[in-house]
């Protein structure tokens, strides 16, 4: 089963609260996932908290098309747990 964000929360810096369908949730720290030319802008605080849960992806997505597969964001809540 593909993991599906229900909800997310910016809460400071490059953290975000991601929750997910199966009720687990965590606090993903991204300053280091950031590589490559889509995430350059995410870079600018301001325009990564510009995120949202995509109704169909149900992944975090910004408005340049820079996303998070749902299985990544998942490894990493099951890292913090």
């Amino acid at each position: 089963m593909t993991p599906r964000v229900v909800r997310a929360e910016y809460i400071q810096g490059y953290m975000i609260r991601v929750w997910f369908g199966d009720g687990s949730s965590a606090d993903i720290d991204f300053a280091k996932e950031l590589e490559g030319e889509v995430f350059d802008p995410l870079r600018d605080i301001s325009y990564f908290r510009q995120f949202l849960v995509h109704p169909e992806l149900h992944t975090l997505v910004w408005p340049n098309g820079a996303d998070f597969a749902p299985e990544f964001l998942y490894s990493k809540v099951q890292v913090a747990v």
